[in-house]
């Protein structure tokens, strides 16, 4: 392990699926992680796999939309490591997918909450922490559906359209340092979201997470050369 050494890496979603694959990646290449998600018994399943690649995690239960909670976890950082080296932001939550005219706002509000408005929130908190280590990485896991044209879906699709927008506007404040934003678009990957949107999916024939948590890896490099970018799933060198 050494290609990340040392790096401190936070994973939001870290319980399941893509953000559990991109954690256990990130830990087998040395960052110590610090794993959010709602579910403990999930984030301790995870903190025994990370263990079992030799790797160390920190354990935070909280929903990313407690706003009470986030300048709390940036206290802690700072007062245990002094930076961040990594934000893998990859909370979120699909909504119901129904025609606009008939959707409550409440799915629309709780949409955009959990998707845009909590990475904002982390944003806003961490980005001096950010700032204080030599090659700040982080990664803003967006979707397809921000720039499709797919029925019922505007909830997800505007909340992730935003997402990509607040990455850009990051990586561009970022432009003279030594700090890199991307946004990666996983496309439909073997999770349980793929099967809330796609019912009949048979997720057998999907890429699972772990076929494209390398590619987390990648965008964490400190000689990482991508900045603000949308980038698909596979298609970065390994």
């Amino acid at each position: 392990m050494t290609s990340l050494n040392n790096r401190i890496a936070l994973v939001t979603g870290a319980s399941r699926g893509i953000g559990r694959a991109a954690a256990i990646a990130l830990a087998r290449e040395g960052a110590h992680i610090i794993a959010t998600a709602r579910t403990q018994a999930g984030l301790e399943e995870l903190d025994d796999a990370i263990k079992a690649e030799g790797g160390n995690a920190t354990l935070v239960t909280m929903d990313v939309n407690d706003r009470p909670a986030l300048p709390r976890l940036a206290s802690a950082i700072h007062e245990r490591w002094g930076k961040l080296d990594i934000m893998i932001m990859n909370a979120g939550i699909l909504g119901t997918l129904t025609p606009i005219a008939h959707m409550d706002e409440q799915i629309w509000d709780d949409v955009i909450a959990t998707n845009l408005t909590a990475v904002f929130r982390m944003i806003n908190q961490l980005d001096p922490l950010f700032r204080l280590s030599d090659a700040g990485r982080a990664v803003l896991v967006t979707s397809g559906a921000a720039s499709g044209m797919m029925p019922y879906w505007s909830a997800y699709a505007a909340s992730k359209a935003g997402l990509d927008a607040l990455g850009k506007s990051w990586a561009a404040e970022l432009k003279n340092t030594n700090h890199r934003v991307n946004m990666l678009s996983p496309g439909r990957i073997a999770t349980n979201m793929i099967g809330e949107a796609f019912p009949g999916i048979d997720k057998a024939t999907l890429p699972t997470p772990e076929d494209i948590a390398g590619d987390f890896v990648q965008l964490c490099q400190p000689d990482c050369p991508y900045q603000g970018q949308i980038l698909n799933a596979g298609q970065i060198p390994r």
